[in-house]
């Protein structure tokens, strides 16, 4: 995966790429600055409602900084999303982190 500083070079050329936004947001998880994966996974959903596993990747964010009650929350959306975008792959997956965090 392409390094922050590449993603923000590829982020100037269009603001509203939700992939690169979303690679933002893993790369800044990664590195444990959750405030700045929660942004750029926001700025994803706000473009895309249905990019699925922005949700999931945001809750799991959330949980690993012991907000677990915001990361239930984000789950519950995101199932949302999932079932409307007829995603079944998503539905699951977001389905059984909630399970696992309720």
């Amino acid at each position: 995966m392409p390094s922050i500083q590449q993603l923000q070079k590829l982020l100037e050329a269009d603001p509203n790429d939700t992939f690169v936004l979303y690679g933002l947001a893993q790369e800044h998880a990664k590195a444990g600055e959750t405030e700045a994966a929660i942004q750029h996974y926001d700025r994803v959903l706000a473009l895309d409602p249905h990019y699925c596993y922005a949700y999931f990747h945001k809750a799991k964010t959330l949980e690993e900084d012991t907000r677990t009650d915001e990361a239930i929350a984000v789950l519950k959306q995101g199932l949302a999303a999932s079932k409307q975008a007829n995603d079944a792959k998503a539905t699951a997956e977001i389905a059984q982190f909630l399970d696992e965090l309720t």
